[in-house]
C-alpha cells in the first residue's frame, strides 16, 4: 500500500535530491523487537544500528523520511554544541558528562564515516568546519575552546586575523577555531541515504504512518497508529522538535520540554567562478560566534548556503532576502548581493541551557529531545548510544546523561516570547564576553 504523505516541504534540498520510492503505510499489525517512532537521523541511525545487529526493527514515520528538521537544515557538521562547553558538561554531569563530551567531540568523524561505509552519496565534504570570531573577546573564547576540545582529541587549532581572512575569504573576524573533523552535505540525501541503509541492514519502514499512542502491553509496547498497530518489546521516541505536530496527544510532557524555533536557510543563486574561488576557497563549513548567528557553506553547484533568525516570521522570505543579502555583502564585497534562488524553514527544538535533554520514560521506553541546532552530528552519534539503551546496556555506562522530563512553565508563552531572545542575542553580540 503506498504511503500517502505530507507534501515535502520546499526547500533547495528537495529541489535537488533524487526522489526516493515511497515506503508503505502500516496496515494490520506487525510485531518487532523495536520500534521507533520518528524517521530522521536519530531514529534511522538507530534502526540502521540495530538492523545491523541482527534485531527485529520496525520504524514508523508520520510523513517522509527526512520531512522535518532532519532534511531542512543548513548541512553543517559541526562536532561541538550551540554553547554547552565541554568542561561545563563535565563538571555538571561528571564522568557521564566526559563520556558526552567525548562523544560530541567524535560526532562529525562519526558522520563521514558512515556515508563512506554504507556509500552514501550526498554531496558530502569533509573539509573542516569553522567558527570565526567576531570581536577580539570572543578570540579568547575561541583559543579556551581550542584548548578544551583539543584535550580531548579533537584536531582544533587557533587561527589568526589573517589566516581567518585567507581561509573565509573576508577580513570581517579577529581569529577562530578550525576543526579538521566537520563539514557539511546535502542533508536530505543524507537521511535519505541512510534509509536505504537501514533497510538494505532489515529494518522495516513505514511511511505516512503517524504513531497517535504508545502504551504499555504485558512486558512490552503497543503503538497505535491509524492503519494499525505495531507491538514491540522495546520502544525508541525519535520526533524531537516535531512531537507535537501530527499527533499532539502523543507525548506531551516531551513536546513541552523543549522550545520549537523556527530556523530559516536560504541558497543563493550559483555563484561565478571569481566569487566562489574567494569566498570560502576551501569548501570548510562556517558558523561564527555570533548569538545572531553567522553561518554559510558552499552546496554541489555553487550555491552559498546561509540563514538566518527572525523575531516576527511575517513575510519572512522576502525580508531575510534583503537581511541576508545585505550581511553577506557586507562580509564578502566580492559578492556583492547576490540572488536567493531559495528561502525555507523548519522547526528545531531549543533548550535554555543549549543542552539536550535524554530520557528512560519507562522500563524499554527512550527518548531524547532539544538538537539546538547540532542535530546532523550529535543526532548521527546517538544512533549506537540509543542501540546500545535499547538492547540493555547499563545506564551509568551510557555517554549521555539522562535526567527526568521537566516540562516548561507556560510553555505556550514560552513559544511566543522565544524569538524575542535575538534582541538579546543581538544586544549581546555588540558587548565583550566578561
Amino acid at each position: 500500500m503506498p504511503a500517502h504523505t505530507s507534501p515535502f516541504p520546499p526547500s533547495l534540498w528537495a529541489a535537488m535530491t533524487p526522489d526516493r520510492p515511497p515506503a508503505p503505510q502500516l496496515a494490520g499489525e506487525t510485531t518487532a523487537d523495536i520500534a521507533i517512532v520518528g524517521g530522521g537521523i536519530t531514529g534511522l541511525s538507530t534502526a540502521l544500528e540495530l538492523a545491523s545487529r541482527g534485531r527485529s526493527v520496525v520504524l514508523a514515520e508520520a510523513a517522509s523520511v527526512g520531512w522535518g528538521a532532519s532534511g531542512r537544515n543548513n548541512g553543517q557538521v559541526i562536532p561541538t554544541m550551540t554553547g554547552a562547553e565541554p568542561d561545563v558538561m563535565a563538571q555538571r554531569f561528571g564522568e557521564t558528562g566526559e563520556r558526552f563530551a567525548r562523544l560530541v567531540c567524535d560526532s562529525a568523524s562519526y558522520v563521514f564515516d558512515l556515508i563512506r561505509r554504507h556509500g552514501i552519496d550526498c554531496e558530502a565534504v569533509q573539509n573542516g568546519w569553522f567558527q570565526p570570531a567576531h570581536s577580539p573577546g570572543r578570540v579568547k573564547l575561541s583559543a579556551a575552546r581550542v584548548e578544551a576540545w583539543g584535550r580531548r582529541g579533537a584536531p582544533v587549532r587557533l587561527l589568526d586575523a589573517a589566516e581567518t581572512a585567507v581561509l573565509t575569504g573576508s577580513k570581517d573576524w579577529y581569529g577562530g577555531m578550525l576543526n579538521a573533523s566537520g563539514g557539511h552535505l546535502n542533508p536530505l540525501a543524507y537521511v535519505r541515504g541512510l534509509a536505504k541503509a537501514a533497510e538494505a541492514a532489515g529494518a522495516r519502514i513505514f511511511e505516512g504512518t503517524a504513531v497517535t499512542g504508545i502504551e504499555k502491553s504485558g512486558e512490552g509496547w503497543r503503538l497505535t497508529t491509524a492503519g494499525g498497530t505495531i507491538v514491540a518489546d522495546r520502544v525508541m521516541l525519535a520526533s524531537n522538535g516535531y512531537t507535537d505536530w501530527f499527533a499532539p496527544s502523543l507525548a506531551p510532557k516531551i513536546a513541552r520540554s523543549l522550545i520549537p524555533v523556527l530556523s530559516w536557510q536560504m541558497a543563493t543563486a550559483p555563484q561565478p567562478d571569481h566569487v566562489r574561488a574567494s569566498v570560502l576557497p576551501g569548501l570548510q563549513a562556517l558558523s561564527d560566534t555570533h548569538g545572531d548567528l553567522r553561518f554559510f557553506r558552499w552546496d554541489a553547484r555553487g550555491r552559498l548556503v546561509s540563514g538566518g533568525a527572525m523575531i516576527v516570521p511575517f513575510d519572512g522570505a522576502r525580508r531575510l532576502k534583503a537581511l541576508i543579502g545585505e550581511r553577506l555583502a557586507g562580509i564578502f564585497p566580492q559578492m556583492g548581493v547576490p540572488g536567493f534562488d531559495y528561502v525555507w524553514n523548519g522547526r528545531i527544538g531549543m533548550t535554555h541551557d543549549r543542552m539536550p535533554r535524554f530520557h528512560r520514560l519507562a522500563e524499554g521506553l527512550w527518548t531524547w529531545e532539544a538538537c539546538n541546532g547540532r542535530g546532523v552530528a550529535l543526532a548521527s552519534a546517538l544512533g549506537p548510544v540509543f542501540a546500545d539503551a535499547l538492547d540493555g546496556k547499563p545506564e551509568k555506562e551510557l555517554p549521555v546523561p539522562l535526567t527526568e522530563v521537566r516540562p516548561y512553565q507556560f510553555h505556550a508563552v514560552a513559544k511566543l516570547v522565544a524569538p524575542a531572545m535575538l534582541a538579546w542575542y543581538r544586544f549581546k553580540d555588540g558587548r565583550e564576553p566578561a
